[in-house]
């Protein structure tokens, strides 16, 4: 078993290595599509876009982005999948002979296990959300013409473009193996098409989502005491990224599982927070809530005041604070997005029509 992994992995090193060599001018492109794939992007940029045109599919974001990231921690945890900038450094595989030398970038550090592929898990699920959305929206069930052929080719045309530019970009940083991106890809599919089939999010009450809050949470963290128990330490991969990367700066602490973890179900039980606030069913639902000027409003509104709070970085010097600050910080995500700022944007709105009639 450790033989083939060994195979698998030099593979994967030779990947990044012809990556690196032949598209060095394409640095910056493969960084920006690693940055844009984080889930933070699917938070303060696509779900407010998405839940002010369409509710329902900005609500369908943040459970695939939420659930397929805890699948994706519960998995990297159990499948203790290497990364390539310390794979390289600490195996024994290529003997006397001298590693390969591949270059680590500033998102090349991160803390967690390396399979499968939590970016390119993410972006898979979130797009496939968005592509079946418009699809359905557009072609509903109708018979199909020309023009919807075309429009469906195209669709699932630009999802795979984007597929396979996040797993260039994750195995030409060496984050990646080329077998945990496309591991990634197959599963994020799969958490998306399954919640394609589990309607009932879409009227969850506030105790179902602080019930599943509490379950994620209480899973993650008993599934860490037992295997600690057991003498299996989880959080090895931390040691590692801290050991072999060329820069202590490059190592984050946003990057390590529990962060990841606190931030989606905070995220989580703030969408819940928001969706059964009085804010929300005054404006959202109030008969201003069907205007296109204020959904559009919201958007414009919503975009700027979160990339506004995305600036606010928790302090990282005690851990247990940056984790419950964290927490803080993604529940108002969504509260703000789909609570305060459309109140707020509606009675800005209805003082207008007063002062105009």
């Amino acid at each position: 078993m450790e033989a083939g992994m060994n195979v698998l992995h030099d593979m994967g090193i030779q990947a990044t290595r012809y990556l690196q060599e032949n598209y060095q001018g394409s640095q910056d492109w493969f960084l920006f599509i690693s940055f844009a794939a984080d889930l933070r992007n699917t938070f303060f940029i696509l779900f407010p876009i998405w839940f002010h045109l369409c509710e329902a599919v900005g609500v369908k974001l943040i459970w695939v982005a939420v659930i397929g990231d805890w699948l994706n921690l519960v998995c990297k945890w159990i499948l203790f999948g290497q990364r390539p900038y310390w794979w390289v450094r600490e195996t024994g595989y290529y003997g006397n002979a001298s590693s390969p030398a591949i270059q680590q970038f500033p998102l090349t550090c991160e803390t967690g296990p390396g399979s499968p592929s939590g970016h390119a898990m993410g972006s898979a699920g979130v797009y496939y959300v968005m592509v079946t959305a418009v699809l359905s929206v557009a072609l509903g069930k109708k018979q199909l013409m020309i023009k919807d052929q075309f429009l469906r080719t195209a669709l699932w045309a630009g999802f795979w473009a984007v597929q396979v530019c996040v797993c260039l970009s994750r195995v030409f940083i060496a984050a990646h193996f080329p077998h945990q991106v496309i591991a990634g890809v197959i599963s994020g599919m799969a958490v998306a098409e399954a919640f394609r089939h589990i309607p009932s999010i879409y009227h969850a009450s506030l105790w179902r989502y602080l019930g599943t809050t509490l379950f994620l949470f209480s899973f993650a963290l008993g599934f860490y005491l037992l295997l600690k128990a057991l003498g299996v330490d989880l959080l090895w991969s931390v040691e590692k990224a801290k050991r072999w990367c060329e820069r202590p700066e490059w190592v984050h602490i946003d990057t390590t599982p529990f962060a990841g973890l606190l931030r989606n179900l905070g995220i989580l039980f703030g969408l819940g927070l928001a969706l059964n606030s009085q804010m929300y069913l005054e404006s959202c639902k109030g008969k201003m809530g069907q205007q296109l000027p204020f959904r559009l409003s919201c958007i414009a509104a919503s975009l700027l005041v979160l990339h506004l709070f995305d600036s606010f970085k928790p302090p990282t010097k005690v851990e247990l604070l940056f984790y419950v600050l964290s927490f803080c910080k993604s529940a108002a995500v969504p509260v703000a997005a789909a609570g305060l700022i459309p109140y707020c944007v509606a009675q800005v709105l209805s003082q207008q029509d007063k002062k105009a009639v």
